[in-house]
């Protein structure tokens, strides 16, 4: 069977793994802080040292295809994939996840970077639902008069000073991102332009509840060959269909 390696650490990373079990034999590459439970295959947790790590892991694991399906703001995985595959020559294509249209009737505030977007924030509410992740709300720190709602994968301790957590894997319906928000009167939604149907009830109810949405535009994606489907993955992988004997009287023999 073909040894692919799956960056993962996604809900797209845990799909394709699903579709290619029994066909490849599949590893996938969690981060750690963000693992996703029942994923098929093999399961390697934490970083593999650079992208000189990564290369060695790939020499020595024989894989003979990578497949990235990080996060669209994972740009330091995805440039050490990128510059691993270059050396060892084995084949890698990055699973993008569709990005999110905009509607009449959103009000996005697109920014380049955290820092920015912690600028802008006083100016745009007073009660912010942030969904940035645990390793970006450092930037809001020095963010006076803003009270925050911070959502993560498991609950932490944050450098911000008037704040409360709550934990939660997606998929969010609007529904419920509706009245998460209106109970707690936010008035503005900061986020990744992560893209994507899991997360996209935030920005559906955000644009029912006329709140402005902070929005950090996301990195450029890597260079090299991409796809953005699991469908449109499983087929890149171009895995040999089966041989099929001849049928006799309707029988497969």
């Amino acid at each position: 069977m073909v040894r692919v390696l799956i960056l993962g650490g996604t809900t797209e990373a845990a799909a394709l793994a699903r579709a290619l079990d029994g066909k490849v034999e599949i590893i996938t590459s969690l981060a750690g802080r963000a693992g996703i439970p029942h994923i098929p295959g093999g399961v390697r947790v934490g970083g593999f040292g650079g992208a000189s790590g990564l290369e060695a892991y790939l020499r020595a694991e024989g894989i003979e295809a990578v497949i990235d399906a990080t996060h669209p703001f994972a740009a330091r995985i995805s440039a050490h994939a990128q510059t691993a595959c270059a050396a060892t020559g084995i084949r890698r294509t990055t699973l993008c996840r569709a990005e999110w249209t905009k509607h009449a009737d959103d009000h996005w505030i697109e920014v380049g970077s955290m820092a920015e977007a912690a600028e802008k924030l006083p100016s745009l509410g007073k009660r912010a639902f942030l969904t940035v992740g645990a390793g970006e709300a450092a930037a809001f720190a020095e963010v006076a008069g803003v009270w925050f709602l911070v959502r993560l994968l498991k609950a932490a301790s944050l450098p911000l000073t008037d704040y409360a957590v709550i934990t939660g894997r997606p998929p969010f319906s609007v529904e419920d991102e509706g009245a998460l928000m209106a109970g707690h009167r936010i008035d503005v939604l900061v986020t990744k332009a992560s893209g994507g149907a899991a997360t996209y009830g935030k920005i559906e109810a955000a644009r029912t509840l006329g709140l402005p949405v902070l929005m950090i535009r996301r990195p450029p994606p890597p260079e090299g060959e991409s796809v953005e489907s699991i469908e449109a993955a499983v087929e890149w992988l171009d895995l040999p269909r089966p041989q099929h004997m001849g049928v006799v009287g309707g029988v497969q023999p």
